[in-house]
Order: C-alpha cells, then structure tokens, then sequence
C-alpha cells in the first residue's frame, strides 16, 4: 500500500466533506432565501403583546461593527428590520418607533413600563420585566429622536435598516395611555442570502469537483495492494496458521467441500479468559477507530456510487473498489467484534483494511459479473424484507402507548436493540462469572453474520440474495448436501477471496 494513495485518499474524504457541508450549507440558506415575502423579509407569526403600563421596549439591540464595509455597500443592505402591529382593541390608535437607546430611556424616564425579557414560541409566552415609575409620559408621535416610527388607526408598520449603535423597539398607545396591547408580528431581511447561497454552493461544487476524484483514486489504489494479498477466508488449514501464530478464523469446512453458504464470510472466535471488567471500557479505547470509521465509511459510500454507475453500464464492479470497500467493512467489523457487537476479543483491533491475524474477520468473493439492472433496485426495493429484519436486530426498539386521555396523547419510550440486549446480557454474566456463555456468543455471531450478508448485499457487491437463516456459531456453515452453495450468479466456480 503506497503512502501517496492513503495521502490522496486523505485528502479527497477532506476536500469531499468540507464540499459536501457546503452545499448542503447552500440548501439551507436557499430555503431560507425561498421563504422571505416579496418584500424579501422572514416574518414570525402574530403575537399578543400586553402591558399595563405605558409602554412596551425591547431589549437593548446594539449592533456593532468591527470592520469596514467594501465600498458602496451599506449595512443595511446586508440586513433589515421590520415590524408590524395592530391595536387589540378595536378604534385604538397605536405607535411604534426605533430609537437608540439613551432617547428611550430618557423619554420613559420616571415612566412605568415593560421591557420584554424573554421570549418562547412554542407555544408563545413572553416575560416582561416591569420598570416602576409615577410620571405619565407625553405622546410618543411628538417627540423627533425616533429613528423610525409609525402612528394612527389600524396596523402599523415601520421598516428599518440596521444602523451601528444601540437601539431600542418602542410599542405604545397613540394617545400615550395605558393599558398597551397590540398584535405583532416581526420580519427580517437578510439581504446577503442571495450572494452567500451562491458563493456556498460554487465553492462546495469546486470542492467536491476536486475532493470525489481524489477519494476514489486513493481507494482504488488501497484495493489494488489489498486485491494482491491473500484471502484470510481461501480455504486453508487453520492448523497450519495457528502454529505459525496466526490466529484468524477461516472457514471451517474443507476446501473440497465447496464454498460458504453465501459468498460473504464472518468470522469471530471468542477469546478464553476474557477480562471480566474490560468491556466497561472498550467503547471508550475504541475511540480512535471510531474517527477514523467515520472517514472510511463516507469514501465507503462514495466508492460504493461510483461503482453502482461501473456496474450499471459495464456488468463489473471495478475490483480495487471491491477489494477497499471490503476492507472497511473488514474493519467495522473489527471493532464491533471488539467493542459493542460482540465484545468476543480483549485484543485491541488492528489499524489496517487488510486481513490480519485477529479473531474476527470478514471476507466476500469477487464476482467477475453483476446484472446490470438490478443495482437500480436491490440496495432498497428488494433488500426491504431483510432492512426490517435487520433493523430489528441492531437498532433500538421504540415503544408507543396512548396517553390515556380524550385529546389523543401519546408517551413514547425507547429501548436496547436485540442485538445490544444479548451483548449487554453476555457483558453482565462474563461480569460476574468471568465466562462468555457459548450458546450466548453464537447466538449473537448469527445475528451479525445476518447484518452483514445484508450489508455485501445492499452494498452492490453480489447478486445473491441472502438467505433468511440465522447462521450461528463462531464460523460460517458447510455448504448444503451436494457441496452446492445456494448462490445463483455466474461466479459459482470462483473461490472465496
């Protein structure tokens, strides 16, 4: 494995990543951007403000700018701010302005009147902090320090363009009475949407232009040195690899017997004298590899696309690809063997997608043909028999029960996963007896080798479909009566690996 395939494989999951959040950055500001009004303002949805004082303020809004703006460009080109509101009571005349925030408190000095302190939507509450006063304040319209304000019958509205400083909103009677209470709604314009939506999505196109062909150059190499070394799963004596001091499991019937009842191979053998206490802590050593499996899984999934299209229009998944996404796999399974799926091993997974001499391994047969049609359905129409079962197995169960009243409520409550169950069942006992129930491990390797029938299959790399059986036990099974695996591709001469 050349170092310049693992830089470029480096390099294109960076590039394909920061790419990637960038132009979903673009998608979100451009819904954003989609639902301003034509007036190009985001507008809440009305509220009740009240008060019985005279006025209503906001919070103090400073607005502080730290550079300078590009020549010719204003701030409140960038961003603007509007406000609308309508007397509760019907024939009152209301006032709304903007002032800095030294005028307003100058001019409610003495005042009694409600600054708004907290704000919740969902559902609406709004929390006010009353300032005390005993002086009536003098109409709001005849005052000349507003920035911008608004008066009369009817809903009002006034339209602001942010400006340095520090400003206060200011909602009273018309009159200057009390009590106050209007019906608001506020809108904001983020003028600078239009301009970030396409410079997020040019950069994240030129990133991923860049980034995608590195990625898959890189795997390609990386399974070019791992489809030239041997298969851990090609047939051969494991008495001979034990006394050499390799331990990984292979499979356990005889090369004459013929292949694996399906062409993708799990393997785990449980370690004996596991540490009893050991498990508390393996998904925190196993920290590293989690990092590092988020990076692989995305080229996994990349390289996975890439070779949907190969075999959509040639019948053949390019083998470098084959052979690298094997290897992730490989990996994952490592871990999970290691760590949270079966906790089968104290020995700590090694750093490498090729096969090594550990207790778990996982291995598919190259097919030298796919049908060419069927990668457009089976990774999601006719894999969905086995999603469900699978989904059962390892994801967490969710329970949902009525509420127990007229209006409908529902409680809902989640729990461990089967899969996390039996493993979690096995931790507890090896705890306190410092044993791995046999029939409990075998149990929980049928389970995986299950999921990962599952995964070569959705992932595009055999045809077959995968049997609905559960498997058990450390190895896979010997092949059915007559030495015929039950595959049905054109590849049942090939050996495993």
């Amino acid at each position: 494995m050349k170092p310049g395939h693992v830089v470029l494989l480096v390099l294109g999951i960076l590039l394909s990543l920061a790419g990637l959040a960038l132009v979903a950055t673009a998608a979100f500001t451009g819904l954003v951007q989609a639902a301003q009004d034509d007036d190009g303002y985001l507008t809440s949805q009305p509220v009740r403000l009240d008060t019985d004082s005279y006025a209503l303020t906001s919070q103090p809004l400073d607005v502080v700018i730290d550079e300078e703006l590009p020549p010719g460009v204003q701030l409140g080109d960038a961003f603007g701010f509007r406000l609308e509101a309508r007397a509760a009571q019907p024939g009152q005349d209301i006032f709304i302005g903007i002032a800095s925030v030294d005028a307003v408190d100058n001019y409610l000095a003495g005042v009694p009147h409600s600054q708004l302190a907290d704000v919740e939507f969902r559902p609406f509450d709004a929390d006010y902090r009353e300032l005390p006063g005993t002086s009536a304040p003098q109409p709001p319209a005849e005052q000349d320090f507003w920035a911008v304000s608004a008066s009369g019958p009817g809903e009002q509205r006034i339209s602001w363009d942010l400006q340095s400083g520090s400003w206060s909103v200011v909602v009273m009677n018309a009159d200057a009475s009390q009590p106050v209470s209007v019906d608001a709604q506020a809108g904001v314009r983020p003028g600078f949407l239009g301009p970030l939506t396409m410079g997020l999505l040019i950069t994240g196109l030129v990133l991923l232009i860049i980034g995608l062909p590195l990625l898959i150059l890189g795997a390609a190499g990386i399974g070019r040195a791992l489809a030239s070394r041997p298969s851990a799963l090609s047939g051969d004596n494991p008495a001979d690899r034990r006394a050499a001091g390799d331990h990984t499991p292979s499979y356990s019937g005889s090369p004459a017997a013929g292949r694996p009842v399906y062409p993708a191979a799990l393997y785990g053998a449980l370690d004996p004298g596991l540490s009893r206490w050991l498990w508390l802590v393996k998904w925190l050593l196993a920290i590293p590899h989690y990092v590092l499996l988020f990076f692989l899984w995305f080229a996994f999934v990349v390289t996975t696309i890439a070779a949907g299209f190969a075999i959509l229009f040639t019948g053949r998944y390019p083998r470098s690809l084959f052979h690298f996404n094997v290897g992730v796999a490989r990996w994952n399974w490592r871990v999970a063997f290691y760590a949270y799926s079966a906790l089968g091993t104290d020995r700590y997974p090694p750093f490498t997608l090729a096969p090594a001499s550990y207790p778990a391994d996982f291995d598919v047969a190259y097919p030298e043909h796919l049908t060419n049609g069927l990668v457009l359905v089976k990774w999601w129409l006719l894999a969905i028999p086995h999603l469900l079962i699978v989904s059962a197995f390892s994801n967490a169960a969710i329970w949902w029960g009525a509420g127990g009243d007229w209006d409908g409520n529902y409680a809902g409550a989640a729990g461990p996963s089967l899969l996390g169950l039996l493993v979690l069942i096995a931790a507890v006992i090896l705890l306190f007896t410092g044993r791995y129930r046999r029939t409990l491990f075998d149990l929980i390797m049928g389970i995986n080798r299950w999921i990962y029938r599952v995964l070569a299959y959705t992932a595009l790399m055999r045809d077959e479909y995968p049997p609905f059986r559960l498997d058990q036990g450390p190895a896979e099974p010997p092949p059915e009566a007559g030495g015929a695996a039950p595959a049905t591709g054109p590849d049942q001469r090939q050996p495993l690996g």
